[in-house]
């Protein structure tokens, strides 16, 4: 969400720089290069307050209440590291080393 929003602001200030260097140098027209940056900023802020909107924070499921049968005895997870080991070569007969996973 930080990445979308610093990149709309980005985006905004980039189409206000092209914008109004125009809108500065033609003073006898009529202020449309205003007006079109005020609706796109209009747009972003818009987007920006729907978007806070719809994604208003972590939602929470109550399941109801959960009963347990009582104490029991979990078996811890296996101790697993990694070893290099020589591997038969199934090709030439000959051996090559491997990072193998072991586990107790």
């Amino acid at each position: 969400m930080k990445r979308i929003i610093c990149s709309l602001l980005i985006a905004t200030a980039l189409v206000g720089s092209a914008i109004q260097p125009a809108a500065a140098r033609d003073r006898h027209h009529d202020d449309t290069g205003r007006i079109i940056a005020g609706g796109v900023a209009a747009g972003v802020v818009g987007g920006l307050i729907g978007g806070a909107i719809a994604n208003g924070g972590p939602r929470y499921v109550d399941e109801g209440p959960r009963y347990v049968d009582g104490p029991r005895y979990v078996e811890p997870a296996p101790r697993c590291w990694y070893e290099d080991r020589d591997v038969r070569n199934r090709y030439d007969g000959g051996y090559h080393t491997e990072t193998v996973r072991v586990c107790e």
